[in-house]
């Protein structure tokens, strides 16, 4: 039972950045984001996991592309 809530505390300290980021992109709080996509989830039948899924995705192929260069002398 304790790999479990390890696994559990993983998901929430690293899971959630997906919500944070959404929420600070549109100005809400992250709490109403995962809120919506628990929600979406039930209703849709695993539409709004397989929407977090692909945000997740898109944020993470966007940081790998999008990289903050602070002079020109770092290209």
């Amino acid at each position: 039972m304790n790999g479990f809530y390890k696994l559990l505390l993983y998901f929430q300290k690293h899971g959630y950045y997906v919500c944070q980021r959404i929420a600070d992109r549109l100005g809400m709080r992250a709490r109403v984001v995962r809120t919506s996509f628990i929600y979406l989830t039930f209703v849709t039948v695993g539409f709004g996991f397989a929407l977090y899924l692909f945000l997740a995705f898109w944020i993470r192929i966007k940081d790998l592309v999008y990289t903050k260069r602070s002079s020109v002398f770092d290209l």
